[in-house]
């Protein structure tokens, strides 16, 4: 990700779903502008799901994510199936692209139930907003349309198009935009906490695990949202928190650290000074803070030779002293005196079955995207297994979860 570029995380992701050469790919190119996706007459063509991130007015900036065809056949088939479904996770928008041909064979409603017509059930079971486009549309007659709007009662969002003759292309991106959600853009990772002028202190550890040169994602969202609210960002490390206190001549209304900083940060955050971390902020921006903080309370319960799940959203490379794979699993032994298993997972990989979880600890998930994050909660809790995330966890076992928790009261 460049400089100027939005997370892929913070982009409203688009995915377009179908059979096999039904045209998905051409609506991509068609709705972009762009040849960002190989068209080709050949089925099976998109292998794998493709993502693409870009500017698409009047949306602004998305992910579109091109599918492999659902209806593909064989074992390599079904786990290319099997990845188009798991695209449903982290789909915000989704585009169902239907070849006009197909609903005009004899048995189509029964070949619609085959594939599209549980995809449609998918999306509102998943609370996805769709659109339904019939490609190929160019020759229908007014027939023919009627035809085809009886095989979909009391579908609203319906469009005939044509990405080869780019008709009602326009009207298709129109629509995709008025699906999107407008109160997810106006969320806030930590701006409706400060007001202007506020002074937000954002305390960065450098170590053998911090980036060479630039600051992690959550910690470049914190400082743009902290300006957006026309709040003084300061960021220091834990080792000059007091100095820079001392230095600022005004009280700041929050101190953020970076969770495995916690204990040294909160002995040195005066008590009339809210505190919190980038993780917990994090956790209610996309996840549930709630669910996370109740999931908590299973660090207590730990048993020798339960199972402890660790994951997270990216695939940074693993260092010594990496908080994920050595500094929890240390904290957890320390904390419970228990024999514990621990497993890890990282970027799109998270487990369908979690039953041989006793917990499960997650990072912050600033490179997922909030409908990535809530699904794999949602899946926890239809499991039953306890869910929390790195910050709570550690503010719980260095007893200043409480503390942490003040700002959002």
């Amino acid at each position: 990700m460049g400089m100027n570029e939005t997370p892929s995380s913070e982009r409203i992701h688009i995915g377009i779903f179908g059979r096999r050469n039904a045209g998905k790919s051409s609506v991509i190119n068609a709705v972009t502008g762009q040849s960002l996706a190989i068209v080709s007459d050949i089925k099976g063509t998109t292998t794998d799901p493709v993502l693409k991130a870009m500017e698409l007015l009047p949306l602004g900036p998305v992910v579109m994510v091109d599918t492999p065809g659902l209806d593909d056949e064989g074992e390599l088939g079904k786990k290319r199936i099997e990845k188009s479904y798991q695209v449903l996770n982290k789909t915000d928008i989704a585009v169902l692209v239907i070849d006009a041909k197909s609903c005009l064979d004899a048995g189509a409603e029964e070949n619609l139930s085959s594939v599209e017509k549980p995809l449609i059930e998918c999306f509102v079971d998943k609370k996805i907003p769709y659109v339904i486009a019939v490609n190929k549309s160019e020759d229908l007659t007014e027939k023919e349309k009627e035809q085809i709007l009886a095989l979909f009662t009391g579908e609203k969002n319906l469009l005939f198009v044509s990405a080869e003759k780019k008709e009602h292309i326009y009207e298709l991106k129109e629509k995709i935009a008025s699906l999107a959600e407008t109160e997810e853009m106006t969320l806030k990772i930590v701006g409706d906490l400060l007001e202007t002028g506020d002074i937000a202190v954002l305390v960065v550890p450098i170590d053998s695990a911090a980036p060479k040169g630039r600051l992690i994602l959550p910690q470049q969202q914190v400082i743009r949202d902290c300006l957006e609210a026309g709040a003084i960002p300061v960021v220091t490390r834990e080792t000059e928190l007091k100095e820079a206190l001392l230095a600022l001549g005004k009280k700041p209304k929050l101190v953020i650290t970076d969770s495995q900083a916690f204990e040294r940060v909160a002995k040195d955050t005066p008590e009339d000074v809210y505190l919190t971390s980038f993780s917990i902020l994090f956790s209610r921006y996309k996840g549930d803070l709630k669910q996370q903080v109740e999931g908590a309370k299973a660090i207590r319960t730990l048993k020798d030779q339960d199972t402890v799940l660790i994951s997270e959203g990216c695939t940074h490379h693993r260092q010594c002293g990496d908080i994920g794979t050595e500094k929890l699993p240390n904290w957890i032994r320390k904390f419970t005196g228990k024999e514990l298993q621990f497993e890890f997972t990282s970027g799109t990989e998270f487990p369908r079955d979690l039953s041989k979880y006793a917990l499960i600890i997650h990072c912050g998930g600033c490179t997922l995207n909030e409908r990535e994050m809530k699904h794999r909660l949602k899946c926890a809790k239809e499991q039953d297994v306890p869910m929390t995330n790195y910050g709570v966890a550690i503010a719980d076992m260095h007893g200043i979860l409480n503390r942490s928790l003040e700002v959002f009261a």
